[in-house]
Formats: C-alpha cells, structure tokens, sequence
C-alpha cells in the first residue's frame, strides 16, 4: 500500500514533467508557424505557470465543471455521518462534502492530498443506495484519498483540458490561417502542425487512462479493508449497471474522476 502511495507521488511529477513537454512542443510549433520562434520560452513560462496553478486549485476545477456544491452535516446527515465514520477508520481528517444535483448514481473523490481532499456524490447515488451500498462506494472513494490518487487524477484532470484547449486553438490558426507566408506556403509545414496539434491531446489522455484502471483495483481493495463488507460497493456497482450512470454534464476529460463512467447514457426507470 505504501509502496503504492509513493508511486502516485512519482507519478505527479511525471505527468507535470511530460505536460511541460507536450506544451514546450506546441509552443514551438506556434511560434514557429507565426513566424518569431522566440514566443517558445513564453509559452513554456506560461505553462508552467498553469500546471502550478493547477496543482493548488484543479481540486476546485473539477468540482466547479461538475456542478458540485458542497454540504454541511445539517444538509445531508446520512451521507456526512457515513463520510465521517469512515475518515475516522481510515484515519483520514474529513473531507470535504459535496453533491451534484444529478439523478444518475455516480461519485468522486479530488485534492491533491488527504488535508484538502473533498468527496462527491450525485443525488441519484443517495436516492437509490442501501447504507451499505453507500458507505461502499464512499470508502471507494476514500480509497482514493488514502492513496494520492485524487492529486494524480486532478493533475491529469487539468492538464487534458488545457491541452485539449491549446491542440484546438493551433488546428483553428492552421485551418484558417494566421501565420507568415513562408510557412503558410509549405504544405508539409501545414501537415505537421495539423498532426501535432491532432496527437497532443491524444497522447495527454493515453497518460490519463494508463493511470487509471490501476488505482481503480487499489481503491476497491482499500475501501474492502475499511467496512470489512465488499459485497457492499458489489452491490451498489450492480445497481449502477442496472440504472446507468450518465450525467447531463459529459465531458471525456472528467471521465476518470468518477466511480462509473459518466459518459454512458442513463436507463429509464419504469
């Protein structure tokens, strides 16, 4: 387990080494393609200055996108007091709480470590659950706290989206034009910027699913450990087949946040 905790933290500087690198890149071929090849050190500062910024606040990022607000005891006494017993067994400090306003059961957990860590639930996971079923997928979760998983997946989190925004930006320039003529006059120029610009995000999110199913496993296990009841979080994931988990707020860079893939369409009851 604690072998597992320290190569989580690895893995952060290693996803915020090869993003630096993925921007540098694209930095380059922009500059390059608008002519003034000094823009790279400005675009790698810039960089830079986005990865730290999403070290300290992509926790609140991903809650925000997700339309999460959070809760006090008074709010939801179920879902806080079963968050709070299991931060006690865990030894965990409580997390923050929040809930999505969604009727399709699903949940994550983000921060970069367990001091400012928070945990979410949709409002169709609390409609629908057992207690036991609940507390499974909160220890879940927890898991992913006691583990670091929540810093690796937030730092993947942002940095998709942001390398997303800047593949799309340069595709745009190239398709439409913007850069001085020589290289506008090169066709293979053209084609290299196209499929650089087509490639970084793809690359950023095989980083985002490489990290992925194994802290899944990891998390499961740990919650296990904490209820001593894993047929609990079995039979809320079967309720979560049965149902779907969808949300009416899709996006492919949030996807690995959450406890079932919230890209898939939610079942009509009844």
């Amino acid at each position: 387990m604690y072998s597992e905790i320290t190569a989580n933290k690895r893995k952060t500087v290693f996803i915020m080494l090869v993003f630096l690198g993925l921007a540098g890149s694209l930095g380059w071929l922009f500059a390059a393609y608008v002519g003034n090849i000094y823009l790279t050190p400005f675009v790698l500062a810039g960089a830079g200055l986005y990865a730290l910024i999403t070290y300290f606040a992509g926790a609140s990022m991903a809650l925000a996108l997700n339309g999460a607000k959070q809760i006090e005891k008074k709010d939801n006494p179920r879902l806080w007091r079963i968050v709070e017993n299991l931060s006690i067994t865990d030894g965990l400090p409580m997390p923050k709480v929040y809930i999505i306003d969604d009727a399709a059961p699903n949940a994550f957990a983000t921060g970069r470590d367990p001091n400012k860590a928070a945990v979410c639930a949709t409002s169709g996971l609390l409609d629908i659950m057992e207690d036991d079923e609940l507390e499974g997928v909160m220890a879940h979760e927890l898991g992913h706290v006691k583990n670091y998983d929540i810093r690796v997946s937030m730092i993947a989190f942002a940095l998709v989206v942001v390398l997303g925004v800047s593949a799309d930006l340069m595709l745009r320039m190239s398709w439409f034009g913007g850069g001085d003529d020589d290289n506008n006059s090169s066709p293979l120029f053209f084609v290299f910027v196209i499929i650089a610009a087509l490639l970084a995000p793809l690359l950023a999110t095989l980083i985002q699913l490489a990290i992925s199913r194994k802290r899944e496993y990891l998390a499961d296990a740990t919650g296990a450990l904490t209820t001593r009841y894993p047929e609990g979080l079995a039979k809320a994931l079967e309720k979560i087949k049965q149902t779907g988990s969808g949300l009416r707020r899709q996006n492919t860079t949030r996807t690995h946040l959450f406890v079932a893939n919230q890209l898939k369409v939610r079942k009509r009851v009844g």
